[in-house]
């Protein structure tokens, strides 16, 4: 079964049979996908999915098994079946691409094709952009927290095995250097790196016969789990074993600004100073902050990366905001929308600073500054990608000159208003 049946939700092929039999399903429309906020008050959010979504939306098909299962069900008619069966997107999107940054009414995306083709997509884009956004969002900052040491997402035993793979590749576009997800590093191309867990040890008879176990099958630049027993007496046992060019100890549990503070002595004490201090254990953005000034080289990140640290969706909405050339919004009290079709420009000091993101309708397109730029890029037309989308690497670099635009204030881990203000300029 292919990704259609999973992401159309039933409330959008009722409008989409309804339309196709009084005959609106044609009319040419524009749907934006945005936020009215940024989860749990934060300064900023990433842009993460883009890439993701438009391989589905080429993928997005209902071949036999779900054609069967809508006749079945009875949940639409014979001719949209009959029309589901050729569904084709052949429309176009523009939209922020992964590795930007966005705020309250930023226009992520757009989507320009008929209500039928369109509407068909909500699930789909929203499931996707959702989830990876929040995700790339709560990475982002862990990795701002850790000040460039390295960061390994560790999440994959937290969440549905998909959802794995997706929050490992969200991760490595907000800065994380690997993941312990091996499919994410067959598919993306992602670093993979891991250690050996507790059990390994508990196999053995002694912490030293599954130390000596691993270095002889790995070599002695691995990295040592020290904290089974106790972790002065691993540690020992682990330099003992694998000599003073032991690549890394990992610690898992325990006080860990105090734990690794021993540690780094301890192992200089016996002549591996080279040796670096791995910390994982329900870490997040502010105990990896709370760490900033130990020694500690790297951080083991699982549970709070993969459910976005507290914000597991981006909050995103899909809207139909023009139908025919003609404005259309939502008017329901807090949960409104601004009609027509947007795009947004980013204003920044001469020194890269951004200062704020400006709304325009499409339709007045306000001339650029020195220092302003364009935020959307031409995603799909005609139903096919554009060669103007970005690889992942170059969306991870997106996202680190991002952060670096961020006045300093908007990278607090605090609650607070969005970094930079969202301006809408009206006709």
């Amino acid at each position: 079964m292919n990704s259609t049946a999973l992401l159309t939700d039933h409330y959008e092929l009722t409008m989409l049979a309804a339309a196709l039999r009084d005959g609106t399903g044609d009319r040419p429309c524009v749907f934006e996908l945005f936020a009215r906020r940024l989860p749990n008050e934060r300064r900023y959010g990433v842009v993460a999915g883009t890439n993701r979504l438009l391989d589905a939306i080429g993928d997005f098909r209902f071949g036999e098994e779900e054609i069967d299962q809508l006749r079945r069900n009875a949940v639409v008619d014979d001719s949209t079946l009959e029309w589901l069966a050729n569904y084709r997107f052949t429309g176009e999107i523009d939209g922020y691409p992964e590795g930007e940054l966005y705020f309250p009414g930023s226009p992520v995306l757009t989507v320009r094709a008929s209500f039928a083709e369109g509407v068909v997509l909500e699930t789909l884009a929203l499931s996707i952009l959702n989830h990876d956004s929040a995700i790339a969002s709560a990475a982002a900052r862990m990795v701002t927290a850790a000040n460039g040491r390295r960061m390994i997402e560790m999440g994959s035993r937290r969440t549905h095995e998909e959802a794995a793979v997706a929050s490992a590749r969200a991760s490595y576009l907000a800065g994380f250097t690997a993941t312990s997800n091996l499919e994410a590093g067959r598919r993306h191309g992602i670093p993979t790196a891991g250690t050996c867990a507790h059990a390994f040890t508990l196999l053995h008879d002694s912490e030293e016969e599954a130390f000596r176990s691993q270095v002889k099958a790995l070599g002695a630049g691995t990295t040592l789990l020290v904290d089974t027993y106790d972790i002065t007496e691993g540690i020992k046992t682990a330099v003992a074993v694998a000599g003073p060019d032991l690549g890394a100890i990992r610690i898992d549990s325990g006080d860990l600004g105090v734990l690794a503070r021993q540690a780094r002595d301890q192992l200089d004490a016996l002549g591996a100073r080279n040796t670096r201090i791995v910390v994982s254990g329900d870490l997040d953005e502010y105990s990896i902050a709370a760490l900033r000034a130990e020694p500690v080289d790297a951080y083991g990140v699982g549970t709070s990366v993969v459910v976005g640290s507290g914000a597991p969706t981006a909050g995103m909405v899909y809207k139909l905001v023009e139908v025919d050339g003609r404005h259309v919004e939502k008017r329901s009290t807090s949960k409104q929308s601004r009609g027509g079709w947007k795009k947004a420009l980013r204003r920044h000091k001469d020194t890269g600073t951004a200062l704020e993101e400006v709304v325009f309708q499409a339709s007045t397109e306000p001339e650029l500054g020195p220092y302003d730029r364009l935020v959307q890029i031409p995603l799909m037309r005609g139903g096919q990608v554009t060669d103007e989308v970005p690889t992942l690497e170059q969306n991870r670099e997106r996202l680190r000159a991002a952060l670096v635009s961020v006045p300093w204030e908007g990278l607090k881990l605090s609650r607070g208003e969005p970094a930079i203000p969202t301006i809408y300029l009206e006709n």
